[in-house]
């Protein structure tokens, strides 16, 4: 599919704000529509390390985005996504030269798979925390991802339904930022 790339379409900002009852329950506020959301397990934080399971309270600009071309059709999206292989992983390791980047299987320090078996990255989106200007031990690999059933907690990312990924891709593009409040 073409992606949509009339400037009237696209959102400057999506808001996420803490849902009442757990830390780790949010609503992702896109103009007028109103998501479910999951954060991290932590809640949210201004003080975001490596490991915290909290999402950092940022405004963070989109990057650009990953699918599961086997499992997902290319939704229309002027955001750039790239296809997801079985060989890519994301670099977690602090002390390590690639750390918040993506690496190529086989790669020995800490890392986390792209190519995932549960269908949460079928459509990725990555966030620029930490990305563009990086320093060790702040957190890696914020991402705007899909939601595991009963929207449980992630490891500092934030996670919505399918269908709502697909429904607000349409109006991202690079540069799009997602503030968490």
């Amino acid at each position: 599919m073409k992606a949509i790339k009339s400037p009237e379409h696209f959102v400057k900002t999506v808001l996420v704000r803490p849902a009442s009852g757990r830390r780790s329950r949010a609503i992702l506020q896109f103009g007028p529509l109103r998501i479910p959301a999951a954060i991290g397990r932590s809640g949210r934080t201004s003080r975001k390390r490596e490991g915290d399971g909290a999402t950092p309270i940022a405004a963070m600009a989109l990057l650009s985005g990953f699918l599961r071309g086997d499992r997902v059709d290319r939704p229309p999206t002027a955001l750039p996504l790239r296809r997801i292989a079985p060989s890519m992983l994301w670099c977690d390791a602090p002390d390590h030269p690639c750390y918040n980047r993506l690496v190529r299987a086989p790669f020995r320090p800490s890392h986390e798979e792209m190519h995932r078996a549960d269908g949460l990255y079928d459509l990725c989106l990555v966030l620029d925390w930490n990305v563009t200007g990086r320093r060790r031990h702040r957190g890696s690999a914020i991402f705007l991802h899909l939601i595991r059933p009963g929207y449980e907690p992630t490891a500092g990312c934030i996670a919505i339904a399918r269908r709502d990924m697909v429904r607000i891709l349409p109006h991202l593009r690079r540069g799009t930022v997602v503030r968490i409040l």
